[in-house]
């Protein structure tokens, strides 16, 4: 039965995956330490430390085995994280607890954790936003064709297609995943640096020679499958790194957020909608209402991310000389919960573009209520090539169209320009020919183009470094 009289993260109730979940769980940070003290234990054996294969295979026999009850009955004695689970570690591997944790400091294992689990929920991340990526393709090649009213400053325009704004939030997100894709090709491990990044331990346990620290680091990085760790440190790695990571994973945010308040006005346009629950309560006072709750909890979740996203440069730049310890506690709050929102958005993210649903007839009727105002210049081009003079026909133009649209507003009309221009002897057109100025796909320019064109030369490359994985996604609520 769940504990309803302590605080829990509605992270794990309500909106991160298992997946992220487990990868800022104590479960798998303490198996990550133990791969390190592995690690550590190989490479130091590998260049000569009188460490045996016997206690090797010790440590790894237990590296997933963790006596999480001898860890904590000895935290509360020493109140030393670390430090406990080298003695629990100890405990299993009596003939390997001599050399567990040989010439590290706490921040080996810790940071070293640190920038792996960076890795992975990154990774996790970026074939999320694939999949947001892909059911955007196949929506925005389905209505690649489809005018709509496009809008500036919120208010109509010219025209556009369904298929093309799609690709706009495509584009931005694309940014993101680049963005996320570069912060990842540059991260490296902290290393074997020491108490303050000088490796001078590691120094005393190789007779100071120099080459074997170096490659102690190398064996290590290449062990945990990165290609070399940062060239200088203090004990910590640069918070900056956190920095760069939350600041695109900020990125990430902007983009869900820009699509879900696009998608709320459309809904309450009624051309568009998110996917709606056949059992879902919209309103508890109002029966009849199809709220857009997934769009606006993507929103919610976004201003937090970007909020939250405003800690890590902030404990970057007040880091004092070689490390001091008011990071912690904010870094294990903000970085792991800027990745499980991220997470969440993309769960919502993927939920949503999967089940999107188009109002086709109340798309058209929206065009076509605005459309004979478009139309006026293609008119006017028209009646000036037979011979019209183009100042004044762009004068009654005015005229009519004022007029119309005050009948629209302020009589609650039909749109009549097209017959107040057609009664207008100046414009040598017929009404049938006027008419024809109002075929929809005449106004929305390269739309159908730029979508085939974006598709093929900027998404697919992006969705072939990540291969469909069919993810789903189903909101717990």
């Amino acid at each position: 039965m769940s504990d309803r009289t302590s605080y829990i993260s509605p992270f794990s109730t309500r909106y991160s995956s298992k997946e992220m979940q487990y990868l800022f769980s104590g479960d798998h940070k303490f198996k990550t330490w133990r791969r390190l003290w592995i690690a550590l234990a190989r490479a130091e054996q590998q260049l000569g430390l009188d460490i045996t294969d016997a206690q090797i295979a010790e440590l790894e026999r237990y590296k997933d085995d963790i006596n999480y009850d001898v860890a904590e009955s000895r935290e509360k004695e020493v109140r030393h994280d670390v430090m406990s689970h080298v003695y629990a570690y100890g405990k299993q591997c009596p003939t390997a607890e001599p050399i567990i944790h040989l010439g590290a400091t706490s921040c080996y294992v810790g940071d070293n954790t640190d920038v792996i689990i960076l890795r992975e929920a990154s990774e996790l991340v970026l074939k999320k936003c694939a999949q947001v990526l892909r059911n955007l393709a196949a929506f925005a090649d389905k209505y690649k064709d489809m005018p709509c009213l496009a809008y500036t400053h919120l208010q109509p325009a010219q025209l556009t297609t369904v298929g093309k704004r799609a690709t706009l939030w495509m584009n931005e997100l694309i940014e993101d995943v680049e963005n996320l894709e570069f912060q990842l090709s540059r991260l490296k491990l902290l290393g074997s640096k020491g108490t303050t990044g000088t490796q001078a331990s590691f120094m005393e346990l190789f007779d100071g020679d120099e080459a074997k620290v170096k490659q102690l680091e190398a064996l290590i990085a290449a062990d945990m499958g990165f290609a070399g760790c940062v060239p200088v440190s203090g004990q910590t790695y640069s918070r900056k790194v956190d920095s760069y990571f939350l600041g695109a994973l900020s990125g990430v945010a902007q983009s869900a957020y820009k699509f879900a308040n696009d998608l709320r006005i459309l809904q309450s346009y009624e051309e568009m909608e998110e996917p709606f629950g056949k059992h879902q309560i919209g309103s508890s006072a109002m029966p009849y209402k199809r709220n857009p709750m997934r769009s606006e909890r993507i929103c919610s979740l976004a201003r937090y991310v970007m909020v939250d996203a405003l800690n890590a440069p902030m404990t970057a730049s007040t880091q004092w000389f070689e490390r001091t310890l008011d990071d912690s506690a904010n870094k294990r709050i903000s970085v792991a919960e800027a990745f499980l929102a991220v997470d969440a958005i993309l769960q919502i993210y993927i939920n949503v573009t999967d089940g999107l649903v188009v109002y086709d007839k109340v798309v058209a009727r929206r065009v076509m209520e605005k459309l004979p105002f478009m139309a006026t210049e293609n008119i006017m081009m028209e009646s000036v090539r037979r011979g019209g003079n183009r100042q004044e026909l762009h004068e009654r133009l005015r005229v009519h169209s004022h007029a119309a649209a005050a009948k629209v507003k302020l009589e609650g009309g039909a749109n009549d320009l097209i017959d107040r221009i057609a009664a207008d002897d100046f414009f040598p057109l017929t009404k049938e020919e006027i008419e024809r100025e109002l075929d929809s796909r005449k106004y929305i320019g390269r739309s159908v183009s730029q979508v085939q064109e974006f598709l093929a030369d900027v998404v697919a490359p992006v969705l072939a470094r990540y291969p469909d994985a069919g993810i789903k996604a189903e909101l717990n609520v």
